[in-house]
């Protein structure tokens, strides 16, 4: 199996320009990479790049803190797909969940889910691993699954860590088969990549992406 099918090539700092939009999108399509995954303000540019490429164009929602409002975050992905956007990772609105205001954060994550599948978009649901206990983890978890998404995600790459093996054996133990899991944040090198393939992630999200594809090795069954 090939790695590079497997990775979201990503630059969403805020310091990035549009000349490293271009080659983030140049680098993705020529390596095959699932999709070039950039800020929002850039998606109509990569849409456009990408166009006739086997690489989509995934972009952020509600990134990185995830309270915006439902209705800014229902907004914000409308445009994304109007622009060509083809994926998009929602972060998930984790002070409403600690709060305990489940039926209100599946609510937004179905209304999103609808919305991308409309458009035959993906949707993956960033419920910020770092920030929960084990617990919030499976709520999170079967919210998202109830709701509608298509992959659960470890993390923004903004908090105090990363995805971590064990986020994604308990997120893969809990989760329907049908649902697929993006491990990022911090994902450095291939074995580290590999390691969170291993572990039941079937995406990796990296800004280090041609270090991970650095050789050819086949991926662990």
């Amino acid at each position: 199996m090939n790695l590079a099918a497997r990775i979201d090539h990503t630059l969403l700092r805020p310091d990035c320009t549009e000349a490293q939009i271009r080659q983030l999108c140049q680098e993705a399509a020529a390596h095959g990479f699932a999709s070039a995954c950039v800020p929002p303000c850039y998606v109509a540019l990569a849409a456009a790049l990408l166009e006739g490429s086997r690489t989509a164009v995934c972009t952020v929602i509600g990134f990185p803190l995830g309270y915006a409002t439902s209705l800014v975050k229902f907004r914000e992905a409308e445009v994304a797909l109007a622009d060509g956007a083809r994926e998009l990772d929602l972060v998930l609105n984790i002070s409403a969940l600690k709060s305990g205001h489940v039926a209100r954060v599946q609510a937004e994550v179905q209304d999103l889910a609808d919305l991308a599948h409309v458009h035959d978009a993906l949707l993956k649901v960033i419920i910020e691993t770092a920030l929960l206990d084990a617990a919030e983890v499976e709520l999170a978890c079967g919210l998202c699954a109830a709701a509608g998404a298509d992959h659960v995600k470890t993390s923004t790459g903004f908090a105090s860590r990363g995805a971590s093996p064990d986020d994604v054996r308990l997120m893969r133990r809990v989760l329907p088969a049908a649902v697929k899991i993006k491990a990022a944040g911090g994902i450095r090198t291939r074995a580290a990549a590999l390691a969170l393939v291993a572990a039941g992630a079937d995406r990796i999200g990296s800004s280090n992406s041609l270090t991970l594809i650095a050789d050819d090795e086949t991926l662990p069954a």
